[in-house]
């Protein structure tokens, strides 16, 4: 190189050295930014697009990435909205920021689910209070009734008032979802939660021959006798219905009680059909019976850990219902 001495040469190198060397940590510093960017994005709980000014996409994480046929129904705005996908609902949110734009889905299922609940529980709540009170009336007409019709009509009298009863519980059982499951304990015997469970397996009404099979044991339960009464009739009358619809022209109900020094435990069983969609088994509104509001193996599971204690459905080739209360 002409007109270039050694000592210039030497400098010039050094500088190129120098440039070198600080355009590569440039590089790796905006590396290791866009490794924490990426990070932060995919730390976030709910699936995150960062599109370019064309729509393209810029970066997103792994639960945005699993929503790829979701993404293509986004609209690219900058307002709040709600978009149904594949059975769930998602919010989307938006905001931008130097020709970039941020799209987030957060997904609101549950929340959905618990507001529409809400409703449908002040609404049957409602609903129960303005039939409560001519059901009182028909119940104490029915019962004057049946002392002075012809001995032939009583039978249609007591399938009045067994229609009543069944419209009472569905009453009770809305009322008490809508304001929630308190206990009030007192100690009383099993046998006397025996009885009333009979009576209202009386009064119940089934077409087949079924046998009922109680605890022999005697023992004291610490707990509220009405709210427990409404627990085991459900599963009664659960247990009636899938055996009425069995192809058997019999059945049987057996109620086994255990005592593990901690717990009251029960086990339901029944002869029926077996239960088929368990998913929902517990979901308020929800029910495969005719006959059924979908409130009564919610509420046995809320009076249940009213007193410290659980409902389960048990695994295994007999169908039945584990009961736990606390001693």
């Amino acid at each position: 190189m002409s007109g270039i001495t050694p000592d210039e040469l030497s400098l010039l190198i050094e500088q190129t050295y120098r440039v070198e060397k600080e355009f590569n940590e440039l590089k790796a510093s905006y590396a290791h930014l866009q490794d924490t960017v990426e990070e932060v994005v995919e730390f976030l709980p709910n699936a995150i697009w960062i599109l370019q000014k064309d729509g393209s996409v810029f970066l997103q994480n792994s639960q945005a990435k699993s929503l790829g046929e979701l993404f293509e129904l986004l609209e690219l705005k900058n307002d709040d909205y709600e978009v149904q996908f594949s059975s769930k609902s998602y919010l989307i949110k938006s905001s931008s920021y130097k020709e970039k734009l941020l799209l987030s889905a957060t997904d609101i299922t549950e929340q959905k689910r618990k507001e529409n609940l809400a409703t449908m529980g002040q609404m049957a709540a409602h609903l129960s209070h303005e039939i409560r009170n001519p059901i009182g009336s028909i119940s104490l007409l029915s019962s004057t009734l049946k002392k002075r019709v012809l001995p032939e009509n009583v039978p249609i009298v007591e399938e009045i008032q067994k229609s009543v009863c069944r419209i009472e519980r569905i009453v009770k059982a809305t009322l008490m979802f809508s304001k929630g499951v308190h206990a009030n304990k007192a100690p009383f015997m099993w046998s006397e939660l025996q009885d009333a469970l009979n009576m209202a397996v009386g009064y119940y009404g089934y077409t087949k021959d079924i046998t009922f099979i109680f605890p022999e044991q005697k023992f004291i339960l610490n707990a509220d006798k009405d709210l427990l009464e409404m627990l085991f009739s459900n599963f009664l009358t659960n247990a009636i219905d899938a055996i009425e619809l069995d192809d058997n022209e019999y059945g049987s109900v057996e109620i086994v009680y255990e005592c593990d020094g901690e717990f009251h435990k029960f086990y339901v069983y029944d002869s029926g059909v077996m239960i088929e969609n368990t998913k929902e088994l517990f979901e308020a509104f929800k029910s495969t019976k005719v006959k059924g509001n979908g409130l009564g193996l919610v509420l046995s599971r809320q009076i249940a850990e009213a007193h410290e204690g659980s409902v389960e459905l048990l695994e295994g080739k007999r169908k039945g219902f584990e009961i736990k209360l606390a001693l």
